[in-house]
């Protein structure tokens, strides 16, 4: 099995993800994570393009249901 620099818990019966990072104990929501993901691709794009991105369109596959959408 994989071993993976993070570990899935349950804190408030919600998955969370924990993290050492700079010798600290990190704990994120999959909202927060995804938020991280979104603004570091924004800065990319933008180093990239060098102008600022104020718009941008997010997919997700068309099978996902309204829950899994929001």
């Amino acid at each position: 099995m994989k071993k993976w620099s993070f570990k899935v818990i349950n804190e408030a019966e919600k998955p969370k993800i924990q993290v050492e990072y700079k010798h600290e104990t990190k704990v994120f929501a999959s909202e927060e994570i995804s938020s991280l993901i979104l603004a570091k691709m924004k800065e990319i794009a933008e180093t990239y393009l060098d102008q600022n991105v104020t718009e941008a369109v997010i997919a997700v596959p068309a099978y996902f249901n309204d829950a899994q959408r929001q």
